[in-house]
C-alpha cells in the first residue's frame, strides 16, 4: 500500500493442557508455551508495529505466589525486547541455579511467564497513542484470584462513552481513553457479580454475553482469569478475524489462520474460524468449549483483511487478492482500449505483488484468446513467421518501483517532509520507450494519495512514458472506519475530496452545508446512528466521475505525462471475497448503528474543522 494506514491489531493466546513436565519429556524445553507465543506473534508482526504485550496466568500456585504477570514493551522492536526480556530472566535464574532448566516445576515457581495460560497482543495505535500504558494487555489485579483479570484485543468500540456511564466506577487516565479501558472495566464488573454469586465456580458464559449485550463494534478479544479460567470471543457480525486449533495438548487461538498453521505444523483443515458471536472457553481443569454467546447477525467480516492487512500466506487469501487483480484486467483493456504491444504492467511493492499477478493473468487470458481466434481466421494463410509472433507475444512486465528503506525526516516542516516523501520509492531506469510506452501499475488501494502524488508519480514520470494507469485492487474508500482501521478523518480520503471538488466545479457546493445542517439536527435530537447522511456527498456521481477527478488530483502539477486512475468495482470485491463482505469504508454500510454515528460525526468534524476522530 502506498499510503500508510495503521490499522488492525493481533492477538495470539495459548492454553497449555498438559502440565510444563510433558512438554519437556516431549519436546525438550519446559517453555514451549512461550516459543510458540514467540513464533505466533512474529508471523502476525505485520499487524502491529507500534508495540506489544505478553500476559500470563499459572495454574496451582500456592497462595502466597503471585500467579498472573504482565509485560509491555512500546516500539517498533517490542516483541523482540519482550523475549529479549524474558531470556535474560532465564539467563540470571541459571547462574543461580545451573540446573532449573531441567526442573520444569522450578521453573514455574521461579519464572514470571512460565504459566500455562499465555496471551499476546501485538498493537497498532488507532487513537494515535503509542506510549506503553495504552498498549495490551491491560489488567485488573486483585488478591481474589476470581477478580483478577488480564485482557488484550483486536478491536474498536464506538460506545465506550456509554460503557463508562454505565459502571458504578469511573476511571480515569489510560483507562478512561482507551476502548479496552471500557471492555476490560464491563467484563470485570460482571466478573465480580458472578464471584459474588458463586466464587467456586465462574460463570463465563453469562459473564461474557452480559457484558458484550452492551458492546458496539467490531472486536476479537481474549481474557485470563486469576482462578484459571479463560476465554477468546468474536464480534456477532464477524468483522475481525479469528481462528482457533485444539488437540489433546493445546488449545490456540490467534487473528491470522496462516500464522497458526506455521507455528504449530498443522493442515489448514485443522484450523477453525471462531463463530460470529461465539466464544471459546477454557476452564481451569481444562475444560474445552466452543459457546454461542450472542445472536450472529448478517455477516460482515472485514474486507480489508482479504485486500491488504492479513498476510497473503493464507491459502485463501492469496487466491483471493489474485482474483482481485484478474478482475480489474477488463478495464484495464478497456482503458488501453485493448492495445498492449506498448503497454509495461508493474506494481508497488510490496503488498500489491499478489494481485499483480493476478492482473497479469486476466490480460494474459485477453491475450491468448486473441492468438487463438487469429490462428483460427487465417489458419489457411498464416505464416510460420506471424504464427510465431503470435505465439510468443508476452505482456510486458517490468519491476518499475522499489520501495526504499523506511526515510525519517529530522525536520518538522512542511516543504522538507515533502521532498523526504518523494524518495520513499525508487524506480527502475531504462525500461519505458520515452513518450511510447504506457505504465499500468496496481496498488492495494488509495487513501490519501499523498505518497503516489508527492513521490510515486512524479517518479514514474521521469521515465517518460506516454500515459501512467494508477490501478487499485480496491474500490474507492468514501467512508471512515471504526472497528479497527485508522481511517477516521473524512478529510483525510482522496475520494472524499474529489466528489467535494465536483460537488464545488458543478455548482452544488451549498450541499456540503445542507449535508452538515442535517447531521446537526440529528445529533441535537439524538439520532445521529439511525442513517449515514454523508452517502449524499457522492450521490451526484458515477463511480468513474470520481475516479477521473482523482486522476487530476493525483497529477502534480510538475507531472508531464497523462495520469488516470481506475478502481475495482464493487461487484469485483464481492466476486473475490465473497465471504468477507465488510465494505463499509467504500459503501457506506455500517453493519452497527455507531458506524453512522461515526461517519456523521466525521463529517461534522470535517465541516468544523477539528481533529480527532469521530468516536
Amino acid at each position: 500500500m502506498s499510503d500508510s494506514i495503521k490499522h488492525e491489531c493481533g492477538l495470539a493466546y495459548i492454553r497449555l493442557l498438559k502440565p510444563l513436565s510433558h512438554y519437556h519429556l516431549k519436546y525438550g524445553t519446559a517453555v514451549y508455551g512461550l516459543n510458540k507465543l514467540y513464533l505466533l506473534m512474529e508471523k502476525q508482526h505485520n499487524r502491529g508495529q507500534d508495540g506489544a504485550g505478553i500476559a500470563s496466568v499459572k495454574l496451582d500456585m500456592a497462595s502466597a505466589q503471585q500467579n498472573m504477570h504482565r509485560l509491555r514493551v512500546s516500539g517498533q522492536q517490542a516483541i523482540a525486547q519482550i523475549f529479549q526480556n524474558i531470556n535474560q530472566e532465564v539467563t540470571e535464574l541459571e547462574k543461580m541455579y545451573p540446573e532449573i532448566l531441567q526442573h520444569p516445576g522450578f521453573m514455574k515457581g521461579y519464572m514470571r511467564f512460565a504459566g500455562e495460560l499465555l496471551l499476546g497482543h501485538l498493537r497498532y495505535g488507532t487513537q494515535g497513542k503509542n506510549n506503553v500504558e495504552f498498549c495490551h494487555p491491560f489488567i485488573k489485579p486483585s488478591i481474589n484470584p476470581t477478580r483478577s483479570l488480564t485482557m488484550a484485543g483486536n478491536f474498536n468500540l464506538v460506545n465506550t462513552d456509554e460503557l463508562f456511564s454505565m459502571l458504578a466506577q469511573h476511571p480515569t487516565g489510560t483507562m478512561r481513553e482507551s476502548d479496552l479501558g471500557a471492555m476490560i472495566e464491563t467484563v470485570h464488573h460482571f466478573l465480580c457479580q458472578a464471584d459474588d454469586r458463586d466464587p467456586a465456580s465462574l460463570d463465563i458464559e453469562s459473564i461474557l454475553r452480559n457484558a458484550t449485550t452492551l458492546f458496539d463494534g467490531g472486536y476479537v478479544f481474549s481474557g485470563l482469569v486469576g482462578n484459571g479460567d479463560s476465554f477468546v470471543m468474536r464480534d456477532p457480525n464477524g468483522i475481525r478475524p479469528c481462528y482457533y486449533y485444539k488437540n489433546d495438548e493445546v488449545v490456540v487461538a490467534a487473528s491470522e489462520r496462516a500464522a497458526i498453521m506455521t507455528a504449530f505444523n498443522v493442515k489448514q483443515a485443522d484450523v477453525h474460524k471462531l463463530a460470529p458471536g461465539h466464544a471459546i472457553i477454557v476452564k481451569a481443569d481444562g475444560t474445552f468449549s466452543d459457546v454461542a454467546i450472542l445472536e450472529p447477525r448478517k455477516l460482515t467480516a472485514c474486507s480489508f483483511e482479504r485486500i491488504y492487512f492479513s498476510r497473503g500466506s493464507d491459502p485463501d487469501i492469496y487466491r483471493e487478492r489474485m482474483q482481485l487483480g484478474r478482475n480489474l484486467a477488463e478495464n484495464v483493456l478497456k482503458a488501453l482500449d485493448f492495445h498492449l504491444r506498448h503497454t509495461i504492467v508493474s506494481f508497488i511493492p510490496n503488498t500489491a505483488e499478489t494481485a499483480f499477478y493476478g492482473l497479469i493473468k486476466g490480460l494474459e487470458d485477453f491475450l491468448k484468446d486473441i492468438t487463438l481466434k487469429r490462428i483460427l481466421e487465417r489458419r489457411d494463410t498464416i505464416t510460420p513467421e506471424e504464427m510465431k509472433e503470435l505465439i510468443y507475444r508476452r505482456i510486458r512486465i517490468e519491476k518499475i518501483a522499489i520501495k526504499d528503506a523506511k526515510l525519517r525526516t529530522f525536520i518538522t516542516e512542511d516543504a522538507s517532509r515533502n521532498e523526504m516523501v518523494q524518495h520513499v520509492y525508487d524506480i527502475t531506469y531504462g525500461t519505458v520507450e520515452r513518450d511510447v510506452d504506457t505504465l499500468v501499475v496496481i496498488d492495494d488501494s488509495i487513501v490519501r494519495g499523498t505518497t503516489l502524488r508527492e513521490s510515486i508519480i512524479k517518479m514514474l514520470d521521469r521515465l517518460g512514458p506516454k500515459r501512467i494507469i494508477i490501478v487499485s485492487s480496491a474500490p474507492q474508500i468514501r467512508y471512515p472506519d471504526c472497528y479497527g482501521i485508522d481511517m477516521s478523518r473524512m478529510g483525510d480520503f482522496i475520494a472524499f475530496q474529489a466528489a467535494v471538488g465536483l460537488l464545488e466545479d458543478n455548482g452544488m457546493g451549498n450541499k456540503l452545508k445542507d449535508i452538515y445542517n442535517t447531521c446537526k439536527t440529528a445529533e441535537a435530537e439524538n439520532r445521529l446512528h439511525e442513517e449515514n447522511f454523508v452517502k449524499g456527498v457522492y450521490a451526484p456521481f458515477s463511480a468513474e466521475e470520481i475516479s477521473a477527478k482523482i486522476a487530476r488530483m493525483l497529477k502534480h502539477e510538475d507531472v508531464h505525462t497523462e495520469v488516470d486512475v481506475i478502481y475495482q468495482t464493487i461487484e469485483g470485491l464481492y466476486d473475490a471475497c465473497p465471504h468477507n463482505t465488510g465494505d463499509w469504508y467504500f459503501t457506506g454500510n455500517y453493519p452497527t448503528k455507531g458506524g453512522n454515528r461515526v461517519a456523521n460525526r466525521a463529517f461534522i468534524n470535517y465541516m468544523e474543522q477539528k481533529e480527532g476522530r469521530g468516536y
